[in-house]
């Protein structure tokens, strides 16, 4: 069930049972980039405040997913994009990070941060897995973390905090 402070969009979710595997409910973005992307974008800008936003120097992205959140959200704030991408895809790696899915297991791979103060998007935070690896691997390729952000957290799977930093997010689903 989606919280009501998220229902309006929340009601352009998907929910795809048994996807990719069997006891999985997958909630589909499509819908919503097809049909609400710019309200979207737009919910997750307001996820901070004008303040935030001159704290963030870079966004990062998690593959896949993630670039659409974060890349379009860099162009809204005029900041810089990177990628967090999954073995074989980026070259001049710098650091990869292995870690576990609800369904198996993966890793991630960045090219050599600069310092700078990194907002970190993803499209959905379950275990937060990917989430925290992703925070790992900022950190050891050179960037400082100012904020978590997705467009969904599955909230009864996760309280995720890195550092001091929750996870923003314009839908929560509690079951």
């Amino acid at each position: 069930m989606a919280s009501n402070s998220s229902s309006q969009l929340a009601q352009f979710i998907d929910e795809v049972p048994n996807f990719p595997k069997p006891g999985i409910l997958f909630r589909d973005i499509s819908p919503l980039l097809r049909n609400h992307f710019n309200a979207t974008i737009d919910a997750l800008s307001a996820l901070y405040t004008d303040e935030d936003w001159k704290n963030i120097d870079t966004l990062a992205g998690i593959e896949s997913r993630g670039f659409i959140f974060a890349a379009a959200l860099a162009y809204k704030h005029q900041k810089g994009f990177v990628k967090v991408r999954k073995p074989g895809k980026l070259p001049n790696v710098h650091a990869s990070i292995e870690y576990g899915l609800e369904y198996g297991k993966d890793s991630l791979h960045m090219q050599k941060g600069d310092g700078s103060r990194i907002l970190i998007l993803d499209d959905l935070i379950a275990t937060g897995g990917s989430l925290q690896a992703t925070c790992k691997l900022c950190e050891e390729v050179g960037y400082n973390i100012a904020g978590l952000a997705c467009v969904i957290d599955l909230t009864h799977l996760n309280n995720f905090n890195y550092n001091g930093h929750g996870v923003r997010s314009i839908i929560q689903y509690s079951d």
